[in-house]
């Protein structure tokens, strides 16, 4: 579900955003296009960004499968599914390597869906190792 709504958002942007900044509240929606992962880390070496993610998407698919816990299973699948939108978009998107951003908030790096869903993926499986009692520990230990 992540990668089809990262893959509708995305189309919707590059199809209507163009040159418009719409703003609503603090969130303004803007195109722009990021070559590197997050925070534009790397940015420029579409390549090697592109080499780690495929790395990262195998290794994440495999920790899913090991996943004894919803909450644990929620957050990674998020995060699976974030980086699997972003990997397709560098792969099979027509921007040279690069992905689309698209919500611009007034004191954050600009963002698309994927990458929220990676954000959230990460704080669901923190919190569940931190407060989810026994199981999270288990599943982690096990994991």
């Amino acid at each position: 579900m992540v990668v089809v709504a990262d893959w509708v958002t995305t189309r919707l942007a590059t199809d209507h955003l163009h040159d418009v900044r719409h703003v609503w509240g603090p969130f303004g929606l803007a195109l722009t296009y990021n070559s590197g992962f997050a925070f534009s880390l790397f940015s420029g070496r579409a390549v090697i960004v592109t080499v780690l993610l495929c790395v990262g998407v195998v290794v994440l698919a495999a920790v899913v499968a090991q996943v004894r816990t919803i909450p644990l299973a929620v957050g990674a699948g998020l995060v699976l599914g974030g980086a699997v939108g972003n990997l397709r978009e560098r792969i099979a998107g027509s921007h040279g390597g690069q992905v689309p951003d698209l919500v611009t908030p007034d004191y954050w790096p600009t963002f698309n869906l994927a990458d929220a869903c990676v954000t959230v993926g990460v704080i669901v499986i923190v919190a569940s190792l931190l407060f989810g009692g026994r199981d999270s520990v288990r599943a982690r230990e096990t994991g």
